[in-house]
């Protein structure tokens, strides 16, 4: 299957086409018989993208925005075959568009199928979310009887967060290190930054409101001795487990942000906020930290124990989006 995405690049290439934006980054077969057929000898569904090509603005950022991230596009070429089918052409196209009663000329819809093309999970329609794709991408692993692999179930929590907004708390402790190994292993926390507030050590603490609170939040650092101070907007003596609240400062962001990723080759893998979250409560806690980790990431690990004397830029903080393309560049180099 790798070779023949190589191949089919390679043709678009020589002919002087890109790939439609509609369709980001992702590397999609066109051909169904060729899907059905991949599908039976790797054993992997098929993810199937309904898209209007050339398509209104919702198509376009579809593939700008949700097809483009790169851990999406991970999830997708490692554990589907990809197919696109244009909603708009004639030909075998429409036959398929046919075959699963889908409308002509419309916005992006998501069905993966076994390689009888029969649907494993309900069909992704009206949601043009990154939510929504990969928690589609993840319900079929459930559905397949699969346990969905850490990274994915990462992903799905982190993008839910944002889909609904977050919001942050500033607390202090004795040692910013230690607090941000301990946030990271409190329910609804997608995201840690350690840093200063009014000259003392503190850490960001980003969560998702619909799953956690501050409160719960506060009471998990008193537990584990990580919260000795809240910087607040408006303090207030309400706040559980006697924790001293303070008027919220300016936060300045540690030079060694994620010390102990900081610390070792991990920090010149691109990652999303949470895998590095996870991934630096991993090497703080002596543990391997490559269950949070996706197949290519673990390739970029390995290609950097292969070259030691290899230069790599520290992308630490960087958003994945950025941090992706510059390691494949300095990979390539």
């Amino acid at each position: 299957m790798k070779y023949l995405f190589l191949f089919l690049m390679w043709i678009q290439i020589l002919c002087g086409q890109s790939a439609p934006e509609e369709l980001g980054k992702v590397s999609w077969l066109r051909d169904a018989d060729i899907a059905k057929s991949e599908s039976a000898k790797t054993n992997k569904p098929i993810l199937i993208l309904f898209q209007e090509i050339p398509g209104c603005s919702t198509c376009k950022n579809y593939g700008r925005n949700i097809l483009s991230h790169p851990m999406v596009v991970e999830a997708i070429e490692q554990n589907f075959i990809p197919l696109a089918i244009y909603n708009n052409k004639s030909g075998k196209d429409h036959e398929v568009l046919q075959f699963f009663n889908e409308p002509a000329w419309n916005n992006p819809v998501v069905r993966i199928v076994d390689s009888k093309l029969n649907d494993i999970c309900e069909r992704l329609s009206g949601n043009y979310s990154s939510f929504g794709l990969i928690s589609k991408i993840n319900a079929s692993f459930v559905k397949r009887g699969k346990v969905v692999p850490e990274y994915l179930r990462l992903l799905e929590e982190e993008f839910y967060a944002e889909s609904g907004g977050t919001e942050k708390a500033y607390v202090g402790m004795y040692c910013f290190w230690s607090g941000e190994k301990c946030f990271a292993q409190a329910p609804g926390v997608v995201s840690t930054r350690s840093g200063y507030m009014k000259g003392s050590e503190v850490v960001e603490v980003q969560y998702n409101p619909k799953l956690t609170n501050l409160d719960a939040i506060l009471r998990h650092g008193k537990e584990m001795h990580c919260a000795d101070r809240l910087y607040h907007e408006t303090p207030s003596p309400n706040y559980t487990n006697s924790v001293q609240v303070l008027n919220k400062g300016d936060f300045t962001v540690d030079k060694e942000l994620k010390y102990y990723i900081f610390q070792s080759f991990y920090r010149f893998i691109p990652m999303t906020d949470m895998q590095a979250m996870k991934v630096n409560l991993a090497l703080g806690s002596n543990k391997s930290p490559e269950e949070f980790l996706c197949p290519a990431q673990l390739k970029m690990v390995k290609e950097i124990k292969n070259n030691p004397g290899k230069k790599y830029k520290n992308k630490i903080g960087m958003p994945v989006e950025d941090a992706w393309p510059m390691m494949l560049r300095e990979l390539k180099s």
